[in-house]
């Protein structure tokens, strides 16, 4: 693969790992909890936008461990049997959440333990300094691992194939789509969107979006299972 396309290859691993609503549920829950609470327009949006670095920090130190992860262990030049695992991987996780993803019921529930979400809800209702709210975005990332893991490890796989250079390009390029839904809400909280419509729209579109993520994640894995195994492979016959 080229460099322009193994860069839209982890723009789109990216763009799907933007598509998942855990960390922004929780931020939506810091965010209420904090207007709720009559904090000050400048106290919200410290919360906010430290809980964003937070996942953002959080979010490339995943997409460098497993990157470099892969060049320890394979090299330069992983396996084909690797990429035939991974992209397995992204194709049953693309089933998983088609199926899983939100609760059968009304709101935005999502697939984790009720006692995991209360413990979440718990958690930002008790986020009242920075430091705080940056450990809750590490958390919210680090929580919704099982969905994101395959857009990170594909984006891994690519970019340990690149120049060192483009390495760090494409780290940065996942870190910044995949805040994307984060950044969203972020600024319209900022800028004084009732949070009601927010969460008015996630509801009105949440099986839309649970459709396209799990779709994406079926394109992605089925796209580099094409252009590299099947390209490779008939390459060498």
């Amino acid at each position: 693969m080229d460099i322009a396309s193994s860069l839209a290859i982890v723009a789109l691993a990216a763009l799907i790992h933007a598509g998942f609503q855990l960390s922004l549920s929780v931020l939506t829950l810091l965010s209420g909890h904090a207007i709720g609470s009559k904090k000050s327009k400048a106290r919200v949006f410290r919360l906010t936008s430290s809980y964003l670095t937070g996942a953002a920090v959080m979010t490339l130190l995943l997409v460098s461990f497993v990157s470099l992860l892969f060049l320890h262990i394979f090299g330069a030049e992983t396996p084909l049997l690797v990429w035939a695992i991974v992209c397995g991987v992204v194709l049953g996780i693309g089933i998983a959440v088609w199926l899983f993803y939100y609760r059968k019921a009304a709101g935005t529930q999502l697939w984790i333990p009720r006692s995991f979400a209360r413990h979440l809800t718990e958690r930002s209702k008790a986020t009242h300094h920075s430091a705080e709210a940056f450990s809750l975005g590490l958390t919210g990332v680090i929580s919704e691992l099982v969905f994101i893991i395959p857009s990170i490890a594909i984006s891994a796989l690519v970019l340990v194939q690149l120049p060192s250079e483009w390495q760090l390009i494409g780290i940065g390029i996942y870190t910044l789509i995949s805040i994307l839904g984060l950044g969203i809400v972020w600024g319209l909280v900022g800028s004084g969107h009732s949070l009601s419509s927010i969460q008015k729209w996630r509801e009105k579109n949440k099986r839309f979006l649970q459709f396209a993520s799990g779709s994406a994640l079926m394109v992605l894995g089925f796209f580099v299972y094409v252009t590299k195994i099947v390209a490779e492979v008939s390459g060498a016959l």
